[in-house]
C-alpha cells in the first residue's frame, strides 16, 4: 500500500501541445531535454529554465517514431528508434540509417533506453496487438541482437545501477513491471514479475537514485513510484489522462502526455508536466557507438527546424 499522499504539484510546463508526446531524456551533456512526438515522426530538444520547458530545435524523423538515446559526445547526437529500426540524428538534422527491418513489416519501434555498457536496448510493437515483436540491444557497432521474443507493446525500460537488472513493460496483456538478470554479454535470465499495474496501461518508466520506479500509466491519469520488490510507494494524480513516460531531471519530474484518441482533450492533455520530488534522477545513459558506422544518409528524410 502506497504511503499517505504527499503534497504536490503539477504543472504544465511547456508551451506547446503535442499529439503523442513520448520517451523524454535528460542530456547529461550540455543538460538539455529530448522528447519526441510519436504520432508526427518529430524529434524535439529543448531546456528547462526557471521551471519551464523551452523548445529548441525539432527534426522530422519519420511517419513514427520511439525512443532516443544519447551519443556519448557532446555535439555528436542521438540515436533514435524509428518505424522499423534505428537511425542516427546530428545536431545539425542529418538522419543516418544505423539498422533497417528489425521490426515486422506491420509493426513499428517503440520505447528503450541504454545500459551502463553502452548498448542501446529498444523493442518493437505489435500491429494487430499478439505477441509476435522483439526486444533488441544493439551494440556500440551497430549490431542487432535480438534479447527477447513474443512481445507485445515493448514499453518502459530501466536498467539498475549496476546494470545487473533490467526493469521491463510489455503493456499488453498482462499490464505489468518485470524484472530480468543482465549477463556482462546482454544475455538475459531470471524473468520474475515485480509487480501488476492495475487501472490503466504502464507505459514509460524511470529510475530514481534510491533505485524506486517511476511509471507512466496510460489512461488512468497518474504517475505511480514502485520499490524494486513491488511495492506501491506513491501516486500522483495528474490533469492529463493520458501519460505516456517520464524523466527525472535532477529533483524534477518530467511527464510527457497525449491528446491522441481523446474526444475532449483538456489544457493538459498533450502537454508535457512537471512535478518535483525529493529523490532526483540521473542523465540518460548514453549509445557507445559513434558516427558514422557505415550507414547510409538518407538525404530526403529529416530536417531541422529553429
Amino acid at each position: 500500500m502506497s504511503r499517505s499522499p504527499r503534497s504536490r504539484t503539477v504543472e504544465i510546463i511547456s508551451d506547446e501541445r503535442y499529439v503523442q508526446a513520448e520517451s523524454p531524456r535528460w542530456d547529461g551533456r550540455d543538460g538539455g531535454l529530448a522528447w519526441i512526438d510519436m504520432a508526427t515522426g518529430r524529434f524535439h530538444r529543448g531546456r528547462i529554465e526557471g521551471g519551464r520547458l523551452l523548445q529548441g530545435g525539432s527534426v522530422l524523423v519519420g511517419a513514427k517514431i520511439g525512443a532516443p538515446a544519447p551519443l556519448i559526445e557532446a555535439g555528436a547526437g542521438w540515436i533514435v528508434a524509428t518505424e522499423r529500426g534505428v537511425v542516427h540524428v546530428a545536431d545539425e538534422g542529418g538522419i543516418t540509417s544505423v539498422v533497417v527491418d528489425l521490426a515486422a513489416p506491420e509493426d513499428y519501434m517503440n520505447d528503450g533506453a541504454c545500459d551502463p555498457s553502452g548498448r542501446f536496448w529498444v523493442g518493437s510493437q505489435s500491429m494487430p496487438r499478439d505477441p509476435h515483436s522483439s526486444l533488441w540491444s544493439i551494440d556500440e557497432h551497430g549490431v542487432a541482437v535480438e534479447r527477447l521474443g513474443g512481445v507485445t507493446v515493448s514499453n518502459g525500460l530501466v536498467f539498475d545501477g549496476t546494470g545487473s537488472t533490467m526493469y521491463y513493460i510489455d503493456t499488453l496483456p498482462h499490464r505489468s513491471i518485470e524484472a530480468f538478470d543482465v549477463a556482462p554479454d546482454g544475455t538475459l535470465s531470471r524473468r520474475r514479475t515485480v509487480c501488476a499495474v492495475g487501472g490503466g496501461n504502464p507505459d514509460g518508466m524511470t529510475i530514481d537514485r534510491e533505485g524506486m520506479l517511476w511509471v507512466a500509466v496510460w489512461d488512468a491519469g497518474e504517475v505511480r513510484r514502485y520499490s524494486p520488490d513491488g511495492t506501491l510507494d506513491e501516486t500522483i494524480a495528474l490533469p492529463a489522462t493520458r501519460p505516456t513516460a517520464v524523466a527525472l531531471v535532477d529533483d524534477l519530474l518530467v511527464i510527457t502526455t497525449a491528446s491522441i484518441g481523446l474526444p475532449r482533450p483538456s489544457a493538459a492533455d498533450g502537454a508535457i508536466l512537471g512535478v518535483r520530488v525529493e529523490v532526483g534522477g540521473a542523465p540518460a545513459l548514453p549509445w557507445g557507438g559513434a558516427m558514422p558506422l557505415g550507414g547510409h544518409r538518407d538525404a530526403s528524410a529529416g530536417g531541422s527546424d529553429s
